[in-house]
């Protein structure tokens, strides 16, 4: 990834704390303004959620600025902000995003087209954060909203560009999510655990209606519509894809509502280790669980209420704290052995796998079979877990030194990375 020729200095910023109403949560905002503000209110926002990144958060916003995006906008003559989301960090995740957002202001060649600035919440919370931003922190006139994570960089230029034309493009699509690729990807040489997991995810791409939950855009009145339960935990984006695809239980289930975009795809730093990866697919068995109580509750629940769900999750998480905590509870007291914990545990490796064609049936069944291991490996781990009541927040983090080693570089003609070159 490049750098801007100049070293950046840090201005004079201000620093303002205000009560912003948010279930009680003090949100402090740093912001980078040039002289001539942005005449524009801005038709997207874009949050990039961090919590304690400081060893990725620079890789990841030098990324995003070099994005076309903004120069797309700027010829639009439109606008765009962009906001650093720190939640619950102890770190240097927040100055380091006020640094770069300040060079970005100073030198940016579209610095017109777009506003940024950093916003700290006290508390940790990739759901908090989510709320935080839809509800609290995103400009209200703002008609498409951005998700990123703060770990993530991108191999091509036009990902976000590319993103934002196509919900412009498809007024039924509500939601817009790119393709991910793991940085071993890059790797000239893997090893055989490195092909297994690269087949693993070439099986999770055969999902219908997926949404890559490291970036995807969402348009602002349906994301606004939607609230995120506290101990709702990891796959925030399954249980958005199942509101979003039955336009909140009201319909049939209609995966094109989420289109992935072509020519859009970003890296992220894959589980490495045995123990990182049992820890994530623990993480995503827990996760599954919780959504699966999730939705078959509010399925039940009246049309009323499912149609103005984020004020009905609000009103029942200000009532009850732990509704949700207790809902898992009862669901796990009944499910004495851990393949009950939601359904599809035995089936759902496979299913992915035969929706593969040609000769990958044949060089995927290896790791459809050691990835059957792991998940009733990680759903024993998951249902000890839940049995003990601890939390559904559960979130090991990966190796981020590989972060800065990734390169921006565009992936062939089919979408995929090719090897860095050293």
């Amino acid at each position: 990834m490049g750098s801007f020729p100049t070293p950046f200095q840090v201005f004079t910023h201000f620093r303002f704390v205000a009560q912003r109403g948010y279930a009680g949560h003090r949100i402090a905002g740093r912001s980078a303004m040039k002289d001539t503000k942005q005449a524009l209110a801005p038709r997207l926002s874009i949050a990039v959620r961090a919590w304690n990144e400081e060893a990725a958060i620079r890789a990841t916003l030098d990324s995003l600025f070099q994005q076309s995006l903004f120069e797309e906008l700027s010829k639009r003559q439109e606008g765009c902000e962009v906001l650093c989301i720190a939640n619950g960090c102890i770190d240097r995740t927040a100055g380091i995003a006020a640094e770069v957002f300040e060079e970005e202001q100073q030198t940016h060649p579209f610095a017109s087209a777009f506003t940024c600035r950093v916003a700290e919440i006290a508390e940790a919370g990739r759901n908090n954060t989510w709320n935080a931003f839809v509800h609290c922190l995103s400009h209200r006139e703002a008609q498409f909203l951005y998700l990123m994570d703060s770990d993530i960089v991108f191999n091509r230029a036009d990902t976000l560009a590319n993103m934002y034309a196509a919900l412009r493009n498809n007024p039924r699509a509500c939601i817009a999510s790119d393709r991910q690729h793991k940085d071993i990807g890059f790797k000239n040489r893997k090893s055989l655990r490195d092909r297994i997991s690269l087949a693993t995810s070439d099986m999770t791409r055969t999902i219908e209606g997926q949404i890559t939950g490291q970036l995807y855009g969402i348009r602002a009145d349906v994301a606004r519509r939607v609230y995120l339960p506290k101990d709702l935990g990891a796959p925030d984006d399954g249980f958005i894809k199942a509101l979003v695809c039955t336009d909140f239980f009201s319909e049939a289930l209609d995966p094109s509502r989420i289109i992935t975009v072509e020519n859009a795809s970003h890296v992220y730093a894959a589980y490495r280790s045995v123990r990182e990866i049992l820890n994530n697919q623990k993480r995503q068995m827990i996760g599954q669980t919780t959504v699966h109580v999730l939705v078959e509750h509010l399925k039940a629940l009246p049309f009323e209420q499912r149609t103005n769900l984020a004020a009905s999750l609000k009103e029942k998480e200000a009532a009850d704290p732990d509704w949700l905590k207790r809902l898992i509870n009862e669901h796990v007291s009944k499910a004495p052995f851990f393949w009950q914990l939601f359904p599809g545990i035995f089936s759902f490796r496979f299913k992915r796998w035969w929706k593969l064609s040609g000769l990958k049936k044949a060089t995927h069944l290896p790791a459809a079979c050691i990835g059957f291991a792991v998940t009733l490996i990680a759903c024993a781990g998951a249902h000890r877990h839940l049995k003990r009541g601890l939390t559904t927040r559960y979130w090991p983090k990966a190796d981020r030194a590989s972060i800065e080693r990734l390169k921006t570089i565009e992936p062939d003609d089919a979408g995929n990375p090719q090897p860095v070159k050293s």
